[in-house]
């Protein structure tokens, strides 16, 4: 990273001990964690190969993403390339003059049939970059460089270049760290003491912390989060920290990326690891890795005394809603969202809109169930923890491999004691409507399901208005829009006779009625047309959670101990 100004990592890649005529050089399709197909091997250009002595090597490029050198009988290989990286996003690399991020799967090679090999990584940071934040080993004497005890561990280990701020803490006696460039101005003090309560509570609800040290990487502005064995990468804007609904946010974000060093990094689907770097890796219970995931953030941070009762009512209602107010509920299941995931929940726009769900959303309200019913069936004995703990010694520490989806419904049915067919049958693998009040009553609390009017007039197309031209980004399923024949880039130009532009469309439906035909004129690929709408009524659920008023001794004791 010479010139950090040009975007280019340089990597040189020695392998020795090699035996055959030739070998395959190859760079992962996509990084764990982020499950779309990325194609890292787009941003790879001047490679070369050569034996120990320097000697050129032929090669060719046999796959997208494998490069075959031939190598003859070379006692060492060693190959040449350059990496363009310049996209701020936690499953990217990005290199400028004030940092350098690496996603390993997007930059570091290996050598085909040979992961489970050792690797050593040197970084020669550009000159006055004097920090490097990783949770990969470091060697002892040399500087910058660092141990892995094989590639899978490597590609899950993103790396930090640069003169970051450094926020070192320590919980049970082992070190973490919070480490970014320019992190800008916010009560440090508090924030670490609040880092620091997360990680106790999950320690508490699963018995050990399962690493030697922790990195939270800031990779600055950016998107996302990705999770990491012993490390998170996270976009990070200390104004988001600045009311108290931007830090309950970021709260949330840090807890859910933590806590997945338990579940998904240890407590995983058999199909989530040894993985296949070149294609997907399909699973159908990524509502377990994830939504279960999003389902623990508010009782983590409940259990660290950082949300109320009440906090998390909101944050298991805004996850319901999320899901079930859109139509995507009416076409697929959680399980099929999760195999689907490759397809469409990182791309969940125009058609995909309306006819996709989340896995987080939807698995979260799934994870709820699971907890409700077990503390139910159990007298309050036994709840979802039981499981995340069975699983995590059983899989994880015992036999060191993933869990078959039977395995963790029968881990789910030992923990209440009885059938959860209505969950594993049903809701997580149909679309079937979920009776929430039946297992909110379970903690003595209510859930309102009620169809309720949104006010105004409903249209059903929504736009984005930019210099001036207002136009379709999405038609909502079975709405006035979509009856009337509105596509996605159809520039609307007037409705009911009103010029958009100037005024909102919103603003224009405030002064319609429902029922009320409407004339539409639209511009599309460059022929002015006029359509007509009948303006329909929304409706919504709020999905408002509040505690029953003469609850049972048993719902009272499941609500007390599940929710301070």
């Amino acid at each position: 990273m010479d010139r950090p100004d040009t975007h280019y990592f340089h990597v040189v890649f020695r392998s020795e001990g090699l035996k055959g005529e030739t070998q395959d050089f190859k760079l992962p399709a996509w990084t764990p964690g982020f499950y779309q197909i990325m194609d890292y091997a787009r941003n790879v250009l001047n490679f070369r190969a050569e034996d120990e002595a320097g000697r050129p090597l032929t090669w060719e490029k046999t796959a997208k993403n494998t490069w075959r050198v031939r190598c003859g009988r070379a006692a060492a290989v060693v190959v040449r390339y350059d990496v363009y990286a310049f996209t701020r996003f936690v499953a990217e690399s990005f290199l400028d003059d004030s940092q350098a991020f690496i996603t390993p799967a997007s930059v570091f090679m290996h050598v085909g049939g040979h992961l489970r090999h050792p690797a050593v990584v040197t970084i020669k940071p550009f000159p006055g970059w004097s920090r490097v934040s990783t949770g990969l080993d470091p060697v002892p004497g040399r500087p910058a460089t660092f141990a892995a005890r094989d590639f899978d561990v490597l590609y899950d280990s993103p790396i930090l270049i640069g003169n970051q701020e450094v926020l070192p803490f320590e919980v049970l006696g082992i070190p973490h760290e919070f480490a970014g460039c320019g992190l800008g101005a916010f009560d440090r003090e508090k924030f670490v003491s609040d880092l620091k309560k997360i990680i106790e509570a999950s320690a508490q609800l699963m018995g050990e912390l399962p690493y030697q040290r922790y990195v939270f990487i800031s990779i600055g502005e950016g998107r996302g989060g990705l999770e990491h064995s012993n490390s998170t990468a996270l976009s990070f804007d200390a104004a988001d920290l600045a009311t108290p609904d931007g830090y309950k946010k970021w709260l949330s974000f840090v807890c859910h990326e933590y806590f997945h060093a338990f579940n998904v990094k240890r407590i995983r689907p058999a199909a989530l690891g040894p993985f296949d770097y070149d294609r997907e890796n399909y699973t159908h219970m990524l509502w377990v890795s994830e939504g279960l995931t999003v389902y623990y953030e508010g009782l983590l941070l409940n259990r660290a005394g950082l949300f109320s009762r009440e906090d998390v009512f909101e944050l298991l209602q805004s996850s319901i809603q999320s899901c079930e107010n859109s139509s995507g509920s009416l076409f697929q299941s959680a399980a099929a969202s999760s195999f689907d995931t490759w397809l469409q929940s990182f791309q969940r726009s125009g058609n995909a809109a309306n006819t996709t769900i989340s896995y987080y959303d939807k698995g979260a309200g799934l994870g709820l169930l699971l907890d409700l019913k077990i503390r139910h069936e159990s007298k309050n004995k036994k709840s979802l923890d039981d499981v995340m703990r069975y699983l995590y010694r059983a899989y994880h520490l015992e036999r060191n491999r993933g869990w078959t989806d039977t395995e963790f419904r029968q881990a789910c049915e030992a923990a209440a004691g009885a059938s959860l067919a209505e969950i594993f049958e049903v809701y997580a693998v149909t679309t079937t409507a979920v009776d929430y009040p039946k297992y909110l009553a379970y903690a003595g609390l209510s859930i309102d399901v009620e169809p309720k009017d949104t006010p105004g007039a409903w249209l059903g197309a929504e736009v984005r208005t930019q210099n001036g031209r207002t136009t379709v980004t999405n038609v909502e399923w079975d709405s006035p829009a979509s009856r009337a024949g509105l596509s996605i880039g159809d520039e609307v130009i007037a409705l009911d006779g009103a010029r958009t532009g100037p005024r909102s469309l919103d603003e224009i439906l405030a002064g319609l009625k429902t029922g009320q035909a409407v004339k539409v004129l639209i511009s599309r690929r460059g022929a002015v047309r006029e359509m007509e709408a009948v303006l329909g009524k929304k409706t919504s659920r709020s999905f408002a959670i509040a505690p029953l008023s003469e609850p049972t001794p048993l719902q009272a004791a499941i609500l007390a101990d599940w929710i301070k």
